[in-house]
């Protein structure tokens, strides 16, 4: 079972309600921090956080006006992607560190996650909330992601692959770990939806039905996989 930590000081509560927030900025607050109790009262308020780019700066709090969430009865798979699956071997959290290690590589282009983002999801994966499912390839971890998983929650923070496929070798392993018998209710996130994604059957929310979305979620217990 995840380890509940102290709670945070802050009142994520007073932002969370999608009346509160400006309707057309997906920026929704600035400060607070990134201690384990406080980034889970974000995600359970919807929020989640990115660092500004400028060092020094406060954490950057995001509830886009426009949801990026994976049906998990509506992944688009293909054919090739079928058989490319049958390459890798999935796995949950057992290269978490290295995970998130290449998904903040410099180099990537559109690269956000800096030395602070990288230590507060350590410290919330050693607490048992932020997750990794990887693929492996020949003994050598080759894609993957990461997130957070809080009751029928998964809110997917970022993935990278080294050879073709792996990263939605990843994604499609994560909707099969999150598809049993409470699958319908359960909420997928993925912050933003992109062309990519949204080839693979992500769909947007407004922030209304994001919200309810997220209540009926949190109230579920979270798969097996994750409640370990």
């Amino acid at each position: 079972m995840p380890l509940e930590p102290a709670p945070s000081p802050w009142a994520f509560e007073t932002l969370g309600a999608p009346g509160r927030m400006d309707p057309h900025e997906d920026l929704v607050a600035i400060g607070a921090d990134l201690a384990p109790g406080t980034l889970l009262a974000a995600y359970r308020h919807g929020l989640f956080p990115m660092p500004s780019g400028e060092p020094g700066d406060p954490p950057y709090w995001f509830c886009p006006v426009r949801r990026g969430v994976l049906p998990l009865d509506a992944m688009r798979v293909s054919r090739s992607l079928r058989r490319s699956a049958r390459d890798f071997e999935v796995r949950v959290d057992t290269a978490f560190d290295e995970v998130v290690e290449e998904c903040a590589d410099p180099t990537r282009a559109d690269g956000w996650i800096d030395a602070d983002i990288r230590a507060a999801y350590g410290d919330l994966h050693r607490l048992g909330w932020a997750h990794s499912v990887e693929a492996w390839q020949d003994g050598r971890l080759v894609g993957g992601l990461y997130g957070v998983a809080i009751g029928g929650l998964f809110a997917g923070e970022s993935m990278f692959h080294r050879v073709r496929d792996a990263s939605k070798v990843a994604l499609l392993g994560l909707v099969t770990l999150m598809r049993d018998e409470l699958a319908p209710l359960r909420l997928l996130d993925v912050q933003w939806s992109t062309p990519h994604l949204a080839s693979l059957g992500v769909v947007e929310l407004t922030r209304k039905e994001y919200a309810a979305r997220l209540r009926t979620a949190l109230a579920l217990p979270p798969p097996d996989v994750f409640d370990d």
